[in-house]
């Protein structure tokens, strides 16, 4: 069943109808104010954190009509019906209730009519802005006039400690206090309490929002939520809206919201405008200011305008032409977009993120770069420099950043480790050091986050030797608290083959990274290392068919024929491959295992069998249902890796159908398999091993995002960036006769195409500017300001 589609032309995906399988969320906002809105409205915002700075309510995990959101309700006062913008809260039957919603970067639009009135709000947040706007627009599309009384609504939180919030509510239910400023609601948290904005983790402090109409006279409001929905009302059913009238309530304790009453009388054919204005400061400063800068539908337009320039044209910043329409959508718009919203609130922020991941965890957002390295190179360089200061003195790491807390040299240690945090440094910093050619980034000193300092090159080796220092009895990398599948507890003696493969990618680009900074004598260790550790690998992780997964404290397999649960993990095949150690028929042979046991037609399975009997102390996977997550579960994280490998191996068809199999746009017409929002790439699916098999979960916020955009574009269509240069080195299904590239890079911009040929991936001739390349390597002398490049596959 379909239920939307792509509008390329205006980058927004369209929902036609409003009972989705589940909420279809998106985000607004900036890296420092955000929000999330659904299909219906529903959602939340947030001021730089979801966990310390939660400014609305949200109620997860609960039925659809019961989640609070951004409600606009109407009401018209000459019979008493009422309904809402979107199709929920109220919810009349959709057979009288036309709908549209459509999602775009950074903004959404919801359009609907019933009973002859059109009303359309639009939700987003200002360029630079702490403050959101949402724009009503109300048309009686009737030949009579029509009194209409609309109600913009949101539920605030006492405190803005999303935990306190909740359960904490012997102290949260007597510190809020409203009051009205020159028709600006003030909420009030704290008041009596001095106000510490050095301290934003400081939950005891003053603080204040503000929610104003600009472009009308309110005629009523609400800041009781008691006074506004009633003691038996519902969000469905709001006292106020039913009874046509706000009271002017000033909450005082208890639960606070925000609403407003406008009364509007429209013509036949007529149009009515205002704005909302909700956001951070006090209503008499920051609530004016916002007010008058949106006193007016042109200037409510001209900041939508900027912002939907500002996204646009970072996404131009790499854009796709192929023969797959849903691959140009998704990679036009939707996996750039995704990518960029998981790079500022990392995993904090969703529909099923509540807020209890509080700061930036460390491993996620050192992957998140990747995808956002070639859309805003700038924020992704601040990004790896706050992380830098992330790692500690003996080469571990923090296991989150809080960057409103953190402090470099002053951080304690932490009380367990994750044996693969820091060795994610060697994806993301020579990708920035890449993209930016900022070769002398290498040499920068960072403090670590407990004592001392070291350059980037010295945090690297740190890197190293923290892994190197914790091997066990097979000289692998011990995996510590958790080695990236948070279900496989290792322990201090217990070892991880996925880690030592990170390992070996580590040595490998410590080698190079050395080799090219003149440090001749810290290349010839890495190397050495690296010849004595593929020994290692080749000896202990190697099993016959496939390559094993771990080794328990005392020498039990994890990952290994002898297993009768989880005797085979996608992870360590696909490792294998990206660390460079499995080359030729090794390589292949991994591989072609992993496709035999793990393949299915919604992705690549984790592990197969299913743990059923392990013991959970080390396979705490067994704690999920079989097929379900960790536990034989399609992780779309690890879908990325496999296009990535299966590339390397130049086996294009393979790699695009694990690219289809994880691309959400591939399954807009299958949306009652798959539930979630077709445009956002989920956390996870279920496998073949459960009863919901395809259906996915956990959308938006996941390193899935990265990763598969990242594969999309650096090895599927192959435009890579190098430190001296650019590399073309696309790996193409054999249907796809030609595909077309743009790339902004280092400033410049490169319009590429690539004619493909039999193998799909070998290159015959690369020109640029007419010019011939020797290789695949564009030498950064040859660029222009604007560049034509065409590369032809044998």
């Amino acid at each position: 069943m379909r239920y939307g589609f792509f509008d390329d032309a205006n980058r927004e995906y369209v929902i036609e109808r409003p009972d989705t399988p589940r909420p279809w969320s998106n985000y607004i906002g900036n890296i420092v104010y955000g929000g999330i809105v659904t299909n219906n409205a529903v959602g939340y915002s947030f001021y730089k954190s979801a966990s310390q700075g939660r400014i609305t309510r949200f109620r997860f995990n609960t039925i659809n009509n019961n989640m609070t959101g951004k409600f606009v309700y109407l009401h018209d006062a000459e019979n008493g019906d009422f309904w809402s913008n979107a199709w929920q809260p109220v919810g009349p039957p959709l057979k009288d209730f036309a709908y549209e919603t459509r999602h775009g970067t950074g903004y959404t639009v919801i359009t609907s009519t019933y009973r002859g009135i059109t009303s359309q709000v639009t939700y987003f947040v200002p360029l630079d802005a702490i403050y959101e706007t949402w724009k009503v627009a109300i048309t009686n599309t009737t030949d009579r006039p029509r009194k209409i009384r609309a109600f913009p609504f949101i539920e605030h939180g006492c405190n803005w400690n999303a935990l306190d919030d909740w359960n904490n509510l012997q102290y949260t239910q007597y510190i809020v206090k409203a009051e009205v400023v020159d028709g600006i609601l003030d909420m009030g948290s704290n008041v009596n309490m001095p106000r510490d904005p050095e301290h934003f983790e400081n939950k005891d402090q003053a603080r204040h929002t503000f929610m104003g109409i600009a472009g009308a006279k309110p005629a009523g409001f609400d800041s009781d939520l008691e006074r506004f929905i009633g003691p038996y009302g519902t969000y469905g059913k709001p006292s106020a809206v039913a009874a046509g009238q706000c009271s002017n309530s000033l909450v005082c304790g208890d639960n606070p919201c925000g609403a407003f009453q406008v009364d509007l009388e429209l013509a036949p054919g007529q149009t009515a405008e205002f704005a909302v204005v909700f956001g951070i400061g006090d209503a008499g400063t920051e609530g004016r200011a916002a007010v008058s800068a949106m006193d007016t539908p042109q200037k409510v337009d001209a900041a939508l305008a900027a912002v939907k320039a500002m996204n646009h044209a970072r996404l131009d910043n790499l854009a796709v032409k192929t023969p797959d329409p849903i691959f140009n959508s998704m990679m036009n718009t939707w996996s750039p977009y995704n990518c960029m919203m998981t790079f500022y609130w990392s995993r904090t922020a969703s529909m099923v993120y509540a807020g209890e991941r509080d700061g930036l965890g460390f491993r996620d957002s050192m992957q998140d770069m990747l995808g956002a390295m070639p859309l805003d190179t700038d924020e992704a360089k601040s990004r790896l420099e706050l992380l830098l200061t992330g790692q500690l003195a003996n080469g571990g790491a923090l296991p989150v950043v809080k960057p409103f807390a953190h402090r470099p040299g002053h951080e304690k240690e932490p009380p367990h480790y994750r044996a693969d945090d820091c060795l994610w440094f060697f994806n993301a910093i020579p990708e920035y050091v890449k993209e930016s050619g900022d070769i002398g980034f290498y040499r920068r000193v960072f403090p670590y986050a407990d004592k001392g300092e070291a350059t980037v090159l010295g945090h690297l080796r740190r890197a190293i030797e923290f892994n190197l220092e914790r091997s066990g009895a097979h000289d692998l990398p011990c995996g510590l608290f958790a080695d990236w599948n948070d279900c496989l507890r290792l322990g201090e003696e217990g070892e991880s083959a996925f880690v030592a493969f990170q390992l070996r990618l580590a040595l490998r680009e410590y080698r190079d990274i050395s080799a090219m900074l003149g440090e001749a004598e810290e290349s010839a260790w890495a190397a050495e290392k690296l010849a004595w550790f593929d020994g290692v690998l080749e000896k202990h992780v190697w099993d016959g068919e496939w390559y094993l997964r771990a080794y328990r404290y005392d020498g039990l397999k994890f990952g290994s024929k002898e297993n009768d649960e989880g005797s085979i993990f996608m992870n360590a095949q696909v490792w294998a491959v990206l660390s460079g150690h499995a080359t030729g028929a090794r390589a292949t042979q991994a591989m072609d295992a992993m496709d035999k046991h793990l393949n299915t037609e919604y992705g690549v399975m984790l592990c197969a069998p299913p743990y059923v009997h392990a013991d959970p102390q080390v396979a705490l996977a067994v704690l999920f249902n079989p097929g379900m997550k960790e536990n034989a579960g399609i992780f779309n994280h690890t879908q990325g890796w496999g296009v990535m490998a299966q590339a390397m191996l130049g086996r294009g068809d393979k790699a695009w159908e694990y690219m289809r199999n994880v691309l959400p746009g591939f399954y807009n017409d299958r949306a009652e398999v798959r539930q979630v929002e077709p445009y956002a790439v989920c956390q996870s699916t279920h496998a073949r091993y459960s009863p919901r098999f395809g259906a996915g979960r956990l959308s938006w916020l996941s390193g899935a995002a990265t990763w598969n955009y990242f594969a999309a574009t650096q090895y599927i269509l192959g435009v890579r960036p190098d430190y001296d240069g650019l590399r073309i080195a696309p790996c193409l299904p054999a249907d796809w006769p030609e595909v077309s590239v743009t790339r902004t890079f280092r400033g410049k911009n490169f319009r590429i195409t690539i004619v493909n040929g039999p193998t799909g991936h070998t290159v015959k001739t690369v020109t640029i500017n007419g010019k011939s390349v020797d290789g695949n390597l564009i030498p950064a002398e040859m660029f222009q300001d604007d560049n034509d490049v065409r590369v032809e596959l044998a």
